[in-house]
């Protein structure tokens, strides 16, 4: 199979999106394909995370469709094309690389991000806001991610892990304090209290996130750590279990817990 352009990919695309092109195609807009453009980020993600070569190449391409499919519908209502995308690109990472096409300095991968979020803040309004640029549309953990990291590059942040530790256990007591006085279920469930819990577990994941950064560590990347090895772990449960004739329901939370040890003990080899 012969190797193929990036311009034939986009003229592809173009007689797609043709009065006689395919129906689905045409039928598309940008909202329509939001949730698409979303699954095929979030596997590339997946690919990453496996270390799966063959599969990133095909979800990179997949990606990219995405990026060629949006550009072609604002090129058909006028606003913008494919070249627009690609030169505003160009621009932007020759302007924000000064330390490589101009006369800027930048040793360390850190003196590079500082110098980036300067210009980006030079690029902002005078009167905008060092948050702006986090969309809302985010994740929740990764918009807060940002959110955080753009108030410690203006200089609001604390200044040692130890002291976000603080603020976790204190948050923590926040929880426990909502939830005195009776069951957590019956409290949580109770209107006003609800909403009290609510806010509480928001600042403690809130805080949580902080954590993560000022270790250097993607929240993101460690929750989907997290949720695969507790899949692992939880399937291990039910193998067990069937080897047994059993099932989680039929089962005790002693017995599951037994075995949620040992297979944490048969994956750290101990």
């Amino acid at each position: 199979m012969s190797k193929k352009s990036f311009e034939e990919v986009v003229r592809l695309m173009a007689r797609l999106r043709a009065p006689d092109g395919c129906p689905w195609d045409r039928e598309q807009t940008h909202r329509s394909l939001r949730t698409y453009l979303l699954e095929e980020t979030y596997e590339v993600l997946d690919a990453i995370e496996r270390d799966d070569a063959e599969a990133l190449k095909d979800e990179l391409g997949d990606l990219l469709l995405q990026v060629v499919f949006h550009a072609q519908m604002a090129q058909e209502q006028g606003r913008f094309g494919m070249e627009d995308v690609l030169t505003g690109l160009h621009e932007k990472l020759l302007r924000r690389h000064p330390h490589v096409f101009g006369e800027g300095k930048a040793e360390t991968p850190e003196q590079v991000v500082h110098n980036w979020e300067a210009l980006k803040a030079r690029e902002r309004d005078d009167e905008g806001s060092a948050l702006e640029g986090v969309s809302e549309h985010l994740p929740a953990l990764l918009e807060a991610y940002q959110l955080t990291r753009k108030a410690a590059q203006v200089g609001f942040d604390w200044e040692k892990p130890e002291e976000v530790l603080a603020k976790l256990d204190e948050e923590v007591g926040e929880v426990r304090k909502e939830l005195e006085g009776g069951p957590a279920y019956a409290k949580a469930s109770a209107g006003q209290g609800h909403q009290r819990v609510e806010g509480e577990l928001g600042d403690l994941l809130f805080v949580v996130v902080n954590l993560a950064r000022k270790l250097g560590i993607d929240p993101e990347v460690a929750l989907r750590r997290a949720n695969r090895k507790f899949v692992q772990r939880f399937q291990e449960i039910e193998r067990e279990l069937a080897a047994q004739g059993k099932r989680p329901e039929d089962s005790t939370l002693e017995e599951m817990d037994a075995l949620w040890e040992r297979a944490k003990a048969k994956k750290s080899g101990t």
